[in-house]
């Protein structure tokens, strides 16, 4: 998809002194030291409103990322927060760590404020749990591990033939969803993701029988370039993406890094913005960062060949370009490209940026018209001397290619040589009536789909698989959850 929603939850953009009228206090069982301890304090109430805060202290093993979550037991309501992400399902609340205060170190605090409404009274919460475990109680027994667990390990991958295997040989079929919000809240300055990517968040993805997520990333982030604030840059940015990719390894499914949003000014047809910065999708990679990007990726992740490298969301050459052609010759070799005011990256230099680094990591690279478009795929297949190359491709019920007709015409025959990915899948009918359909066709013939996407957008904003964290479903995602579980049991 082009473009996820820029609106999140209001965030109060100056510090907000946390000074406490009302502390619940903090009880441990004879004595002992709690695994962690919360204290929420009021510290200003008036007639149908107050200003709330919790200040947790970790005192058991350093966490990278954190969240604590209570319930409120008068039907109060959370309206905004800082310093946390704040969401409430129901009665509880829960408040996980921004990009850049996720590190909690033994015996180090943070604090989080918020805004909420309530009527007639105004109790306190009674319990606090931090990553699950609960709070202000004696420590014994230790609680569990906060870390993810290394129950499942997703297995390196490589091409054979017209399949992806394991290391044994086996069959791998890449089934799953996307993840955004890596590609977008950096270059806005709100932070590195959009919600919670905890343990607790992945292992809700796995619960869905999932054995793949794609993580759409930003170049400009990842690189560090001087307009993105620090804290969700560079080595920042890097750092939350390994730990990502990291859980979710840990829970045996196969993270597929995708270089979505570019650099490049474009403002011909189609434009999504007409900033020369990674602030939406532009119709090819850019020579001046995409080479670098792949190059520091690849780097980054050459060791480990459970995770795929996607070269580029979704091209669109041919919305600039007189012929198709031209857009093909410009996919493929980059350079010079007509309509395109910027040196173009080609699907070749990508690969070569890739394969520079000694990376022989799964590479996907999408077709024309949006990856929708796989009509000349083969005819313009990049070089790639590992042979580890895969066609990834893209539908929406809205494409032009999202019939049985135009499958069976221009995917066959792509899928009959190379393994075929769609790494993105979905309807914006709030409904999955055509993705029953693509997922059908593709289960037919042993091939790969991940849904777009694992975020809480409404459906007006594009398909969202689910209106919570812990893996409740859209309507729209009932459908992709209902089948991973059937063909997955």
């Amino acid at each position: 998809m082009r473009h996820p929603p820029r609106s999140g939850l209001l965030t109060v953009a100056a510090a907000v002194a946390l000074v406490g009228t009302a502390v619940a206090p903090v009880v441990t069982a004879q004595g002992a030291t709690p695994a962690c301890s919360v204290e929420y304090s009021v510290t200003s109430q008036w007639d149908s409103g107050f200003q709330g805060a919790v200040k947790i202290t970790n005192n058991t093993t350093a966490v990278s990322s954190w969240s604590v979550s209570f319930d409120f037991a008068n039907a109060q309501k959370v309206s905004q927060g800082w310093n946390a992400k704040w969401s409430q399902s129901g009665a509880t609340v829960t408040a996980a760590n921004e990009s850049y205060n996720g590190s909690l170190a033994t015996g180090a605090s943070v604090s989080a404020g918020f805004l909420a409404s309530w009527s007639g009274t105004n109790a306190e919460p009674t319990s606090f749990k931090l990553n699950g475990t609960t709070c202000n109680v004696d420590s014994e027994p230790s609680p569990p591990p906060t870390e993810p667990p290394a129950s499942g390990t997703a297995p390196a991958l490589h091409v054979s033939g017209n399949k992806l295997v394991d290391a044994d040989g086996r069959n791998r079929r890449l089934l799953g969803v996307n993840r955004s919000g890596g590609e977008f809240m950096c270059v806005q300055g709100r932070g590195i993701w959009d919600g919670p990517v905890d343990d607790a968040a992945l292992k809700a993805i796995a619960d869905w029988k999932a054995n793949a997520v794609r993580i759409p990333l930003n170049e400009e982030c990842w690189l560090g370039l001087s307009t993105i604030k620090p804290e969700y840059s560079g080595a920042n940015y890097i750092a939350a993406v390994k730990d990502l990719v990291a859980k979710v390894e840990a829970h045996g499914m196969t993270p597929i890094l995708d270089l979505h949003w570019t650099y490049g000014q474009y403002t011909g047809n189609s434009a999504g913005c007409s900033d020369v910065h990674a602030t939406c999708q532009k119709p090819m990679p850019d020579m001046q960062y995409s080479p670098s990007f792949w190059s520091s990726v690849a780097s980054t992740f050459k060791a480990d060949q459970a995770v795929v490298f996607d070269l580029f969301n979704e091209p669109y050459p041919d919305r600039a370009t007189s012929t198709t052609a031209q857009a093909w010759q410009c996919w493929k070799d980059g350079g010079t490209c007509p309509g395109i005011g910027y040196q173009v990256a080609g699907m070749q230099d990508l690969v070569d940026s890739v394969r520079g680094t000694g990376a022989k990591n799964v590479v996907m690279a999408g077709g024309l018209a949006y990856s929708n478009d796989l009509g000349q795929w083969l005819t313009y297949k990049p070089t790639d001397p590992t042979g580890n190359l895969v066609a990834a491709y893209h539908v929406y019920n809205f494409n032009t290619c999202a019939n049985e007709s135009c499958w069976n015409s221009t995917l066959a025959p792509v899928a009959a040589q190379v393994p075929l990915v769609a790494g993105e899948i979905g309807e914006n009918t709030c409904s999955h009536s055509f993705v029953d359909q693509v997922m059908k066709w593709f289960d037919d013939r042993g091939l790969s789909y991940l849904g777009w996407t694992w975020n809480t957008w409404d459906c007006s904003s594009g398909p969202s698989l689910i209106s919570n964290y812990d893996g409740t479903p859209t309507s729209y995602g009932t459908g992709l959850r209902d089948h991973l579980r059937a063909i997955n049991p």
